[in-house]
């Protein structure tokens, strides 16, 4: 039986550094497709970030359930859902969709969790103060993206893709509701057998769409090494472990952060222009995410 989330100080935390660190994965992307196509980019962070955590789980002596209850099947299609499935629809919908339709359609994962996870994790019910939290801070990003989110690609694939990104998000939203109801496990044998999952299915994906890899420059290898080893790698096992104690609908409060966070490297980095609608955006985004957690706030700091 899953038992209630526990959200402490330790997962505020780690739910604000995984913000932090993917919404910096859209700038360094950027900079790795300059030298590498991006099915290939995808297929080299998993599959280095599956390297380093297979070598850290084996290390940790390779065992997945940690007690006599097992459920291989669930942890089937979590380690397919979580990751594999939802980058080649993202990686296929982005020839066809507007970037901003994407954003708006991950911050979605919110909103297809707490339905769920109210009928199927205890301790997790969809009260009119939480829904109320989560579409502010829905109406933030929106704000954040401004028109854009609604602006045509012209693309005649354009709805497939939509639908395509919505599907991507379901496969986000349902797999972070099956992993909280799995038996006890290895954190890190979880992570590895996601991205070996992923791996299997973005390779040869990658060898259709562009033929065998590239060899490209130092710096293009060192900007796939760091996908793998940070958003990838390290975010992968931080979302389990969040998910594992504080419960999926905590975590989809990271889905909001990312887009924030990625106007602010885009501004500050990459020398992009700041959104006036930067200031009311944040105000709503950390408004839908207090009141949606304010039970859990005030546990913290009473």
């Amino acid at each position: 039986m899953t038992s209630s989330p526990e959200i402490s100080l330790k997962s505020w935390i780690m739910v604000a550094l995984l913000g932090l660190i993917w919404g910096g994965t859209f700038m360094v992307q950027k900079l790795a497709l300059g030298h590498i196509p991006p099915f290939w980019v995808a297929a080299g962070r998993i599959s280095f970030a599956a390297v380093i955590t297979i070598a850290i789980w084996q290390v940790r002596g390779g065992r997945m359930f940690t007690t006599q209850e097992t459920d291989w099947t669930r942890l089937g299609f979590v380690s397919v859902f979580s990751a594999a499935v939802p980058f080649m629809l993202l990686a296929w919908a982005q020839q066809y969709v507007t970037s901003a339709f994407t954003g708006v359609s991950m911050a979605a994962v919110a909103l297809i969790v707490l339905p769920l996870a109210h009928f199927f994790v205890p301790g997790e019910r969809m009260t009119l103060r939480r829904t109320f939290g989560f579409l502010i801070g829905f109406a933030g990003v929106l704000v954040l993206i401004g028109p854009a989110a609604f602006a045509s690609s012209g693309s005649p694939l354009e709805t497939a893709g939509q639908i395509a990104c919505l599907a991507a998000a379901s496969c986000y939203g349902v797999s972070s509701i099956v992993l909280r109801r799995l038996p006890p496990l290895d954190p890190v044998g979880l992570a590895a057998a996601t991205l070996i999952f992923g791996s299997c299915m973005v390779i040869p994906l990658a060898f259709i769409q562009h033929g065998p890899p590239p060899m490209p420059p130092l710096e293009g290898l060192a900007l796939v090494a760091l996908l793998g080893l940070v958003p990838t790698a390290s975010a992968t096992l931080l979302r389990i472990v969040v998910i594992r104690t504080a419960g999926p609908v905590f975590m989809s409060l990271t889905n909001y952060q990312v887009p924030l966070w990625s106007v602010v490297f885009g501004v500050t980095l990459m020398g992009e222009p700041l959104p006036g609608s930067m200031v009311w955006a944040t105000v709503l985004i950390l408004s839908g995410v207090a009141l949606s957690q304010l039970g859990a706030l005030r546990r913290l700091f009473g």
